[in-house]
């Protein structure tokens, strides 16, 4: 997996995390909701780019 790639997957989880957190402390479900969702994208694009790696390796 490139090294961008795989930056901006983590930080594409760590952010949606944040925005999970931030959103169940405060009360914004709909914040929550976005962050969650963030989150599985970045875990996502993660478990692909790990496929990917497989098959090349």
């Amino acid at each position: 997996m490139g090294f961008r790639k795989k930056t901006k997957n983590v930080s594409e989880i760590a952010e949606g995390k944040a925005k999970e957190t931030l959103g169940k402390a405060v009360g914004n479900e709909k914040l929550e909701s976005k962050g969650r969702a963030e989150k599985t994208k970045g875990m996502l694009k993660q478990a692909v780019e790990k496929g990917k790696d497989k098959f090349r390796h």
